[in-house]
C-alpha cells in the first residue's frame, strides 16, 4: 500500500474507542495533540511514561500508533516534508490491537511492549513491507525471513511502525554524495533547518527519532553511519562493538566494521533498547565473541556520577576545524571535570595508513557481503549478484542522476577474501587501530574512554555537490569495531552537535555511564521547530 494513502487513512479515523480523556478538535495539529492525556504531549515522551500511561489506564498501544501515524502524515508527507520515512507497515495497528489484548491478559512481551520502532531500510523485515537500500533496484524485495534485529525487537514487544530512508547503499555507492538521499526515498530534510543535511547513511531514523514520529529508530554503522545523523539530529545514538549485535539480514558492506544500533532521544531508551538486541544469532559468527560479552540489560550503567573517578582523553585532531564546536567542545570538558572526571588530551591515535587499509577492505568485503545477500533473497530476488546492480544503475533515469557509481565498480573488480592482498590488508588495519591504537593509548594513559565531537554543523544540502562536513571523529572506533556513543551537546549555529564517547572493544558498561552522567548534568537536548533555512 501507498505510503500516503495508508497514513492519510490511519489519520481519519476515529480515535475516542481507543483513549481517554479525548477532548473536541478541529484543526490537524490539535487532532495529534488530543491523542493523549491531560498534561503530556506526544513528543519527547519515553518508553517508561508510555508504559506508566497504559498502566494507569489513560492509553493504550493501539492508540499510540494511531498519534504516531497521524504525526507522520502531519510532518513527514506534508508540513514541513520531512521524507525521513520511506515505507509505513500497513500491519502496524492490528499488531497494535494485539499487543494491547496481551497487556490486558497479563502477557507483557518484553521490555519494548507496545513501542514504535522506526527501522532503517537495509534492515531486513518479513512483512508486507520491502527491504530496498534506497534503491530502485530493490523495490519490491522481500526479505525470506526477519533480521537479526527485527527478530530481537518483535520477541520484545516492539511495533515495527515504518522503514526509514537512508543515504542509498548506505552511502557507499559512489563519490561525492549527499547523505540522506536515495533513489527510491528522495531525500531527508534536517528536522532543526530544513535546507540542512542530516548526515547519513542513518539518515531517516535520526530525523524520525529527533521529529518524534517514533520511540526508537534502529541504524546502522560502518564509518559514522549512526553517530554522524545521531549528531546532526540532536539525538542519542549507541555504535556497539562489532559482534554484540547480530548483523544477519543487514544489507551489507563490510563485515569486519558493520553493525547496528539504537538511536533515541535519551541515553536510557537508547541503553533499553541496546540490551534487547544483544546475543547470539547462528547467522552471525561474530556474535559468538559478542555473547560473551552481552549483557540483556544494561541499566545498572544508568549512574549519574558516571563521570566520577573516570580517566578520558580528548582527541584534538579536529579541533581549529570550526570554531563554533570547539566552544561547545571546551564547555563539555568543564562539565566533566565539574562532575568528577579527569580530562587529558592526545592529538594522535593511529597512523594514517589505516585509512587507506580500511577503504580497501571495505571494497573487498562489499563484493563478497552483496553477492551473499542477493543470494539470500531466493530464486525470485529482483537482483542476482553486483553485476547486475551495477547494470541496472546504468539503465535507470534516477540512480545516476546526482552522483556516481564508483565504489560499486570498485568492489566488482576486487578479488575474493581468501586473497593475500585482503588478509594482509585486513591484518595491517586491525593491529593499526586496535593493540597499536586505541588499546595502546588507554593501557598507556590508564583512560576509561576518550571523547571527540561527533561532527560539524549540519550543512545545506547540495545533490549535485555532495557532503561538505568540516570534521569527524568515528574512524578511531569504526575501523577497530569498538564502541562509540554520541550524545548531544549542545547548539552552534542554531543546530545540535553531538560529542562522541568511545574505548576499547566491549566497553557499552562504562561509556555509557560516562555518556549517562553528561547527559543528566548538561540536558542539551531540545526538539526541533522545523525552520526553513
Amino acid at each position: 500500500m501507498n505510503r500516503r494513502r495508508f497514513t492519510q487513512s490511519a489519520a481519519a479515523l476515529t480515535f475516542s474507542a481507543y483513549i481517554a480523556p479525548l477532548t473536541s478538535c478541529k484543526t490537524e495539529d490539535k487532532v495529534v495533540a488530543s491523542l493523549l492525556p491531560d498534561g503530556f504531549d506526544l513528543e519527547e515522551l519515553s518508553i517508561s511514561a508510555i508504559h506508566n500511561l497504559v498502566k494507569d489506564g489513560k492509553l493504550n498501544f493501539r492508540g499510540l500508533v494511531d498519534a504516531y501515524l497521524a504525526r507522520i502524515e502531519e510532518i513527514d508527507i506534508t508540513g514541513p516534508a520531512l521524507n525521513s520515512i520511506i515505507e509505513v507497515n500497513p500491519d502496524a495497528i492490528s499488531i497494535a490491537e494485539q499487543l494491547d489484548q496481551d497487556w490486558a491478559n497479563g502477557q507483557m512481551k518484553g521490555p519494548l511492549h507496545g513501542i514504535p520502532v522506526i527501522i532503517k531500510d537495509n534492515i531486513d523485515t518479513h512483512d508486507k513491507m520491502s527491504t530496498t537500500a534506497g534503491s530502485k533496484a530493490l523495490i519490491g524485495s522481500k526479505p525470506l525471513q526477519d533480521s537479526g534485529v527485527v527478530k530481537k525487537l518483535r520477541s520484545a514487544g516492539a511495533i515495527i511502525l515504518a522503514k526509514a530512508n537512508l543515504s542509498e547503499w548506505a552511502n557507499f555507492r559512489g563519490e561525492k554524495s549527499s547523505s540522506g538521499w536515495s533513489a527510491h526515498g528522495g531525500l531527508t530534510k534536517n528536522p532543526y533547518i530544513l535546507d540542512r543535511n542530516t548526515c547519513g547513511s542513518s539518515a531517516g531514523s535520526g530525523a524520525s527519532v529527533s521529529a518524534n514520529l517514533c520511540m526508537i529508530a534502529i541504524g546502522t554503522e560502518t564509518n559514522g553511519s549512526i553517530v554522524c545523523p545521531s549528531s546532526t539530529n540532536g539525538v542519542v545514538g549507541i555504535k556497539p562493538t562489532v559482534g554484540l549485535i547480530s548483523r544477519s539480514g543487514i544489507i551489507p558492506i563490510s563485515s569486519t566494521q558493520d553493525t547496528a544500533g539504537p538511536m533515541a532521544r535519551t541515553v536510557t531508551d537508547a541503553v533499553h533498547c541496546l540490551g534487547i538486541l544483544t546475543g547470539l544469532d547462528d547467522r552471525d559468527d561474530k556474535t559468538i565473541e559478542g555473547a560473551k560479552h552481552a549483557r540483556t540489560d544494561y541499566s545498572a550503567s544508568l549512574k549519574n556520577e558516571g563521570l566520577k573517578g573516570k580517566k578520558i582523553a580528548h582527541f584534538i585532531s579536529s579541533k581549529g576545524s570550526h570554531e563554533g564546536v570547539d566552544m561547545l567542545m571546551e564547555q563539555a570538558i568543564a562539565d566533566m571535570k565539574k562532575a568528577g572526571a579527569e580530562i587529558v588530551e592526545i592529538d594522535k591515535i593511529s597512523e594514517d595508513h589505516v585509512f587507506a587499509d580500511s577503504f580497501n577492505i571495505m571494497l573487498f568485503e562489499y563484493k563478497q557481503g552483496l553477492n551473499d545477500y542477493f543470494a539470500s533473497l531466493g530464486p525470485d530476488a529482483p537482483i542476482k549478484n553486483l553485476e547486475e546492480l551495477i547494470a541496472f544503475n546504468k539503465r535507470d533515469s534516477l540512480e545516476l542522476k546526482y552522483f556516481g557509481q564508483e565504489y560499486l565498480e570498485m568492489a566488482q573488480e576486487k578479488a575474493g577474501l581468501d586473497s593475500e592482498e585482503y588478509k594482509e590488508t585486513l591484518a595491517r588495519m586491525l593491529k593499526g587501530r586496535r593493540e597499536d591504537g586505541i588499546d595502546r593509548v588507554m593501557d598507556e594513559l590508564q583512560l576509561d574512554a576518550i571523547i571527540a565531537p561527533t561532527g560539524s554543523p549540519a550543512w545545506k544540502t547540495q545533490l549535485d555537490g555532495g557532503d561538505t562536513f568540516v570534521l569527524g571523529s568515528s574512524s578511531p572506533a569504526a575501523q577497530s569495531g569498538y564502541p562509540n556513543i554520541t550524545v548531544p551537546m549542545g547548539f552552534s549555529e542554531r543546530l545540535p552537535v553531538g560529542i562522541s564517547i568511545f574505548g576499547r572493544a566491549w566497553s557499552e558498561p562504562t561509556l555509557i555511564e560516562i555518556a549517562y552522567a553528561y547527559e543528566q548534568a548538561t540536558k542539551h537536548r531540545k526538539a526541533p521547530t522545523f525552520l526553513e533555512s
